[in-house]
């Protein structure tokens, strides 16, 4: 059995964001704990993207290599990782694949939806899985502004800096569609594209809202696309919190 791919949900809100940290509050370390506990021996985990802390999954992927000799169908993965893990990690399925499969650079696009309460008083099993909006925004303004979003564009002023960016960072992605929907409490913003940069999500979603709530223009939020080097335009107004972000599906 070469590499196995497993499919994960998480609950963002205990963790440091899903990338291995020294202090080991992540995801992915925890991950890391429970196959080795499984395995009797470490194996290194590949995902297929980061998410910030806070911010939740429904389907993150990743794959790893079993030892040599651990024999072990894929469907009894599922089980053994999930009583080694916290209730708030759960990996959902387990499945065989190429060797050349890589969670990561064999992904092709990538699904995330922002929910948003708006509700007068954020109902408390919301807490940290909404971005509590009471104040009131257009929603026609809104779906305008996700409408300018889409399509291939250079995305920089929608990204925040990890700081190993050089001139020759590729900040291009096509944002396949951006839509709108109503939920019993507020709204769902799905984001379906080939690929994020850093924040992507957050502050597309920041600005959009702005824009909705009147604080930014329309013509302005359009002049923040494909900028030329220097960023005249200046960077996204604002970077929504990661309460409401869920990675949804990472598409192969």
């Amino acid at each position: 059995m070469s590499r196995l791919k497993i499919m994960i949900a998480y609950d963002g809100r205990p963790y440091q964001g899903w990338q291995s940290q020294v202090g080991g509050n992540t995801v992915q370390d925890f991950l890391h704990r429970a196959l080795e506990e499984v395995a009797k021996q470490p194996v290194k985990l590949q995902g297929a993207g980061r998410t910030d802390t806070g911010v939740h999954a429904l389907g993150q992927v990743a794959h790893f290599d079993p030892p040599p000799g651990l024999t072990m169908n894929p469907f009894n993965w599922v089980p053994a990782l999930n009583t080694k893990l916290p209730a708030t990690i759960r990996v959902l399925a387990c499945e065989e694949v190429a060797a050349e499969f890589h969670a990561r650079f064999s992904a092709v696009a990538k699904t995330y939806h922002y929910d948003l309460c708006t509700e007068p008083i954020l109902p408390p099993l919301k807490a940290g899985l909404a971005w509590h909006l009471p104040r009131l925004f257009d929603a026609d303004v809104l779906d305008q502004a996700l409408r300018l979003l889409e399509g291939r564009h250079d995305f920089q002023a929608f990204a925040a800096n990890r700081g190993t960016e050089t001139s020759d960072t590729d900040w291009t992605r096509t944002l396949h569609q951006a839509t709108l929907t109503t939920l019993a409490d507020g709204y769902r913003i799905t984001w379906h594209g080939d690929g994020f940069l850093y924040k992507m999500v957050r502050l597309l979603t920041g600005a959009a809202i702005h824009a909705a709530q009147g604080r930014l223009r329309l013509d302005d939020l359009k002049a923040l696309l494909d900028q030329p080097s220097g960023l005249p335009m200046g960077k996204s107004p604002l970077c929504a919190p990661p309460d409401g972000l869920f990675l949804e599906r990472v598409h192969y």
